[in-house]
């Protein structure tokens, strides 16, 4: 993999998983994380969606087929549930940290608060405790809505100067929920920077160390990705965990564009790129894609509960296959689940 010419070979493998027409499903099996066990078994921790929009974070066995094995996690938690439609545990993201001997569930709590991150821990992959809620309360820091975190596997130094363990996250403006035209002007006026962007969080290694639930207590805080003019230029998340490659810390993003306006609600598309960060200070963006690596064509990513969406969510690097190739699981159009491998050469 070269910085300078990163232009890879993306092929779609397909539907890999699609409601099962279930309650618990009915309205969507969508935007997967996915992790290795210790053994080397393939699983995947897709958001599924009963009615009412309440999400639970399932488990899926991937050999030799796709095979439902219950749940990682259900709403039970305070900050997971909400007598009003719509709450649960959301898009997880999950990624090994040797440091710590244990795999790190980053997701999205939606309760009686709104969205918020949280994050749960396991030793196997299966069996998770849940550590809590985020805390971003440093002076000048946004403590509110919340989403896209995902850790990164190893240490890193912080913008201080400080060891710490970090994940992306993406603070969001209430902007961006307003149902209807009136929203985009009002978006389109911001400079790229304050629009929706993907944010680096840093927790003190040293901390964490001594206690995990430390792992809640963000200290600072890094703008890395924004969005701009040529691709994605509404607002942007974070997608994939970041896997080490010879070149820096390499992961999937979606990114978000205005179709069409003229109706009484805007119409968007997801596609999904790549970004390349310095491996020991990774608010350092070496790479960027200019134009979206996997946008909205096939039947299954223009069509569904939100139509024209691509959003990536887990990758697995294919080590036996090459050493710059991976496949990445994504979300399409908020009901299924599709895969692609990416090759770079």
């Amino acid at each position: 993999m070269s910085v300078a010419s990163l232009d890879p070979k993306v092929e779609r493998l397909g539907l890999v998983l699609a409601p099962d027409g279930s309650p618990n499903e009915i309205e969507g099996v969508l935007n997967p994380a996915c992790a290795r066990t210790r053994e080397g078994e393939l699983l995947l921790y897709p958001r599924v969606v009963a009615a009412g929009n309440v999400s639970r974070v399932g488990r899926v066995r991937m050999s030799p087929n796709a095979t439902r094995d219950g749940y990682a996690l259900e709403p039970s938690a305070p900050y997971e549930l909400r007598p009003s439609p719509g709450y649960g545990c959301e898009d997880p993201r999950v990624t090994f940290v040797p440091v710590l001997d244990a795999y790190l569930m980053a997701y999205t709590a939606y309760g009686p608060s709104g969205p918020r991150i949280a994050i749960a821990l396991s030793h196997d992959g299966f069996t998770w405790e849940r550590l809590g809620l985020v805390a971003f309360d440093v002076p000048g820091m946004t403590d509110g809505d919340d989403k896209d975190a995902a850790f990164f596997p190893e240490p890193v130094t912080s913008p201080d100067g400080v060891p710490c363990l970090a994940f992306y996250h993406r603070p969001m403006l209430h902007l961006s929920a307003v149902d209807g035209r009136a929203a985009i002007p009002m978006i389109e006026r911001l400079p790229f920077a304050d629009r929706e962007s993907i944010r680096i969080a840093y927790v003190p290694l040293e901390a964490v160390l001594a206690n995990r639930r430390a792992l809640l207590n963000v200290r600072e805080s890094a703008l890395v990705l924004s969005p701009d003019a040529q691709w994605g230029s509404i607002k942007i998340g974070a997608g994939t965990p970041p896997v080490r490659t010879n070149d820096g810390w390499l992961s999937f993003f979606h990114a978000v564009d205005l179709i069409d306006n003229s109706g009484s609600k805007p119409k968007f598309r997801y596609s999904a790129g790549a970004v390349l960060h310095d491996i020991a200070s990774p608010h350092r963006v070496l790479y960027r894609s200019p134009r979206p690596l996997l946008a909205p064509e096939s039947e299954h990513e223009r069509n569904g509960v939100v139509d024209n969406v691509v959003f990536p969510s887990g990758i697995d690097p294919r080590t036996d296959l090459g050493a710059d190739v991976f496949d990445v699981y994504y979300g399409m159009a908020d009901y299924s689940i599709g895969a692609a491998r990416v090759t770079f050469v």
